[in-house]
C-alpha cells in the first residue's frame, strides 16, 4: 500500500545559521535512499520541515514493500568462470554460493563483453524489501551524511555514546497512521513529538503523516515549515512597518527564522539622539548583536523605531519590548561613544599609528603598505581620469580608520567609517568617497567606486594585494583563499572593463612588483599571476553570456588590456554568424599549424615568385583587403575589421587546393609561407579565429 511517510527527529536547539541547510539535506538524503531502495514512485514528493528543535521530512506515495526487481549480477570473466569444456569452474561456483544461488546451469548464464573481455552475468529476481528495513538504512545515511558544521558527542541513558549535531530525544516514523519500527541515534520510533516550549501543553500525538503540519500548528504552536515560517515573518514585518521600509537582509531573516517556532513581530524604539550616529553603525549594531530589523522611511533615512521577532505570543508585549529596548540602548550608547571619541582625532593624525599594525610579517606594516598604495595610486590616477593629488591623498588615508574605536568594534564598517570621519575632517568629497570605495567591489555584483579617485585607490589596493600576497607564495588552493585574491582579481577586471580604462595589466603588475624589492621573501612569478587573473577574466566573460569558443578566441592572445574585450567579443560573435566563418576559421587553424612547424622569416611577399594562379589571386586579394581591415582595426571598429575578411574564403580554399606550400624550391616555399604568415597576422589581430573552428 502506498501511503504518506513522515519522519521527524526531535532535538535540542539546532545551530540557526545551518538549520535550513540541515533540513533540506535531511529530506534529500532520506528520499534518495528510499528511492534507491524502490519505495518511491514517479509521483512521490518529498517535503522538508525544519524548526529550532526538529528536522522532519514528509514523502508522498511510499510503498510499504518495494516491488520485486530484476537485477543482473556480474560474476567472473569467461576464461576464469568456465573450463575448457565450457563447464563451471570452482571459482565460479564459489561466487554463486556467496550470492546464495547454489548450483546453476551454464544455460542460465549470460556472456557480456565489457569492452575488454567476455564476462559471465546472471539475471535474477530480487524480492521486495519491507519499509521497516529500508527506513532504518535511510535514517542511518541521513544522520551520518548531514552537512553538520560541528558534531557533538553525548551519552544516551543506556550509556552508549552518540555523535550528532545536537542531542536527539524523539523519533517519529509514520507510514499513513501506522508507526514504522525504526532506530537511529539510540532512539526507537513512535508517533509522539513536543510542541512549543511555552505556548503548547508539550506532547503532541501525531495521528497520521498527513496531519503532521496541521497538528503541530494547532496543538503545538509550531510552524514546522521553514519556508512558511519565513514567509510569515516577512509579512508580519511589513505589516508592523506600516508603510515604512524594513532593512531585512536575507541572511538575517533566515537566521531569525531558525530561532523561532511561532514568530511574533513586535515594535520598539530608541532615543532620537542616537540617529546622530551614522546609520550603518546603528543598523549593524541591531543586526549583528540583537537580530533586530531597522526601519527607514521611503528615502532610506533611518527612524528611531525597530522591529524584533519573538518566539512568544503574549498579552503584555511591553515586557518584551522594554527589555529589548534597554539592551539596544546600551549597544547604541557604545556606538555613539565610539563615534564621538573617534571624531576627536583626524584621520591624518592616526597615520603614525599604522606603523604598529602588521599587514603581513613578510610584507611589513600597514604604514609600509600605505606608502606602496600612494605610489601606485599616483601611477594609476591618469589612467582613471583622476586628480593625482587627490588619488594619493585617498590612498594615504584609506587605512587609518582601522585604528578607530568604531572599526575596532565593527570591522565590517572599515572604509564606511573612514568616509564619515574624512568628511568631518574637511577632506575633499571625492577623497572621502574614495576612502570608502577603495574596498569596492566587496563581493560579486557589488557596485564599483563612485568616482575616478575611488577607482584609482581601489585599483591600487587590489593590485598591491594581488602582487604582494602572490609574491610571498600565498596562492589560493581549492576553496581556500584567505586573502580574497580571487575577489581582488575580479574587482580589477570589472573596474578596467566596466569603467573602460586604458590600463595595461602587465605594466601595472610589473610596476607594483617593484615596490616590494626590499622584501627578501618576495619572489614574484608575474606570468603565473597574469594567468591567475586571466582565469578570473575567463569566468567573468563567460558570465556575460559569451561562449567558450568566443572567449578563448580573444584570451588565447594573452591580452594585457581588457577594456576593449567586449568589443572584440561582439566582433567575433558577428563574424561567427557569417556563412564563410567556419571555412576561414578552419583555414586559419591549418595556417597556424603550418607556421608552428616551420620557421618563417619575413612576411614580405615577392610578387615575382608567385607562379600558380591561386596564390596570385590570394596575394592580390590580401593586398586589397589589408588597408580596409587595418583602417577599421585602428579605429576600433573590430566588427568591420573581421567582416572585410569574408571575401577571402574562395581564394583561400583555392590556394590550399591548388598550391603546394612546402615546395622543393626553397624560394617558392619561403614566399608561400610569407604569404600565409602575412594573412595569418591580418586574420588574428582582433582575435584568434581558429578557435571558432568546430
Amino acid at each position: 500500500m502506498n501511503s504518506t511517510l513522515l519522519v521527524e527527529l526531535f532535538t535540542e536547539e539546532l545551530p540557526p545559521k545551518a538549520l535550513q541547510t540541515l533540513g533540506n539535506a535531511f529530506a534529500e538524503l532520506l528520499s534518495k535512499t528510499l528511492r534507491d531502495e524502490g519505495h518511491l514512485t514517479d509521483n512521490s514528493v518529498a517535503e522538508s520541515f525544519a524548526s529550532p528543535r526538529r528536522l522532519a521530512c514528509r514523502i508522498t506515495h511510499v510503498a510499504a514493500i518495494s516491488p520485486e526487481r530484476k537485477i543482473q549480477e556480474r560474476l567472473l570473466p569467461v576464461k576464469i568462470g568456465l573450463d575448457s569444456n565450457g563447464q563451471p569452474t570452482p571459482p565460479l561456483q564459489k561466487k554463486l554460493d556467496s550470492l546464495g544461488l547454489g548450483p546453476i546451469g551454464v544455460e542460465q548464464l549470460e556472456t557480456i563483453n565489457d569492452g575488454k573481455q567476455d564476462v559471465l552475468h546472471i539475471s535474477r529476481t530480487q524480492a521486495g524489501k519491507a519499509l521497516e528495513e529500508s527506513l532504518s538504512k535511510a535514517l542511518e545515511v541521513a544522520t551520518t551524511k548531514l552537512p553538520i558544521p560541528k558534531v557533538m558527542s553525548y551519552q544516551r541513558p543506556n550509556g552508549s555514546t552518540v555523535h550528532f549535531v545536537r542531542p536527539a530525544h524523539r523519533l517519529i516514523c509514520l507510514h499513513g497512521d501506522k508507526v514504522v519500527p525504526a532506530q537511529v541515534l539510540g532512539l526507537e520510533s513512535d508517533r509522539i513529538t513536543l510542541g512549543h516550549r511555552f505556548l503548547s501543553t508539550g506532547v503532541v500525538n501525531i495521528a497520521n503523516a498527513d496531519s503532521y503540519e496541521a497538528q503541530l500548528e494547532t496543538e503545538g504552536k509550531v510552524i514546522a515549515s521553514f519556508e512558511k515560517r519565513k514567509a510569515a515573518i516577512v509579512q508580519a514585518l511589513a505589516d508592523q512597518a506600516a508603510g515604512d521600509q524594513v532593512v531585512q537582509p536575507e541572511a538575517l531573516i533566515d537566521e531569525v527564522c531558525a530561532l523561532v517556532e511561532w514568530p511574533v513581530v513586535y515594535e520598539a524604539g530608541f532615543e532620537r539622539e542616537f540617529l546622530e550616529v551614522p546609520q550603518e553603525c546603528l543598523i549593524l549594531t541591531m543586526q549583528a548583536n540583537q537580530k533586530y530589523f531597522a526601519i527607514t522611511d521611503q528615502n532610506g533615512k533611518m527612524k528611531n523605531r525597530f522591529l524584533l521577532v519573538s518566539n512568544l505570543l503574549t498579552p503584555t508585549p511591553e515586557l518584551i519590548t522594554t527589555g529589548n529596548e534597554r539592551v539596544l540602548r546600551a549597544r547604541l550608547a557604545d556606538a555613539k561613544f565610539f563615534f564621538d571619541q573617534d571624531r576627536k582625532k583626524t584621520l591624518e593624525s592616526r597615520l603614525p599609528g599604522l606603523a604598529n599594525v602588521v599587514y603581513h610579517n613578510k610584507l611589513g606594516t600597514q604604514k609600509d603598505r600605505n606608502g606602496r598604495l600612494v605610489e601606485l595610486a599616483a601611477t594609476l590616477a591618469p589612467m582613471c581620469g583622476a586628480d593625482v593629488d587627490m588619488a594619493q591623498r585617498a590612498a594615504l588615508l584609506c587605512k587609518t580608520d582601522l585604528l578607530t574605536d568604531m572599526v575596532g568594534e565593527f570591522p565590517e564598517l572599515q572604509g564606511n567609517m573612514g568616509e564619515h570621519y574624512a568628511r568631518h575632517d574637511g577632506e575633499h568629497a571625492d577623497v572621502a568617497q574614495a576612502i570608502a570605495d577603495h574596498y569596492s567591489p566587496r563581493f560579486a555584483g557589488d557596485q564599483l567606486p563612485r568616482n575616478p579617485v575611488g577607482v584609482a585607490a581601489a585599483l591600487a589596493d587590489k593590485l598591491e594585494t594581488l602582487v604582494g600576497i602572490y609574491g610571498i607564495g600565498l596562492i589560493p588552493t581549492g576553496d581556500k583563499d584567505p586573502f580574497a585574491l580571487r575577489r581582488h582579481a575580479l574587482g580589477v577586471i570589472r573596474m578596467v572593463i566596466e569603467k573602460n580604462l586604458n590600463l595595461d595589466l602587465k605594466r601595472m603588475l610589473a610596476a607594483a612588483s617593484q615596490l616590494f624589492n626590499n622584501y627578501p621573501d618576495f619572489k614574484i612569478d608575474l606570468d603565473g599571476l597574469e594567468k591567475f587573473i586571466q582565469d578570473r577574466l575567463r569566468g567573468y566573460l563567460k558570465d556575460q553570456s559569451y561562449s567558450t569558443a568566443e572567449v578563448e578566441s580573444v584570451l588565447s592572445q594573452n591580452p594585457s588590456q581588457f577594456a576593449d574585450l567586449p568589443k572584440r567579443l561582439e566582433a567575433v560573435r558577428a563574424f561567427s554568424q557569417l556563412p564563410e566563418s567556419q571555412a576561414l576559421a578552419a583555414a586559419n587553424k591549418r595556417i597556424t599549424n603550418i607556421l608552428k612547424k616551420t620557421e618563417v622569416g619575413s612576411s614580405e611577399i615577392d610578387t615575382h615568385l608567385l607562379q600558380v594562379d591561386a596564390e596570385k589571386a590570394l596575394a592580390a586579394q590580401v593586398k586589397e583587403v589589408e588597408p580596409l581591415a587595418t583602417k577599421a582595426f585602428e579605429q576600433g571598429d573590430y566588427q568591420q575589421a573581421l567582416l572585410v575578411l569574408a571575401p577571402l574564403k574562395a581564394n583561400v580554399d583555392a590556394f590550399f587546393e591548388n598550391v603546394m606550400v612546402m615546395d622543393n624550391n626553397e624560394a617558392l616555399k619561403n614566399n608561400r609561407l610569407a604569404l600565409l604568415k602575412h594573412m595569418h597576422g591580418l586574420m588574428n589581430r582582433v582575435a584568434d579565429i581558429s578557435q571558432l573552428a568546430t
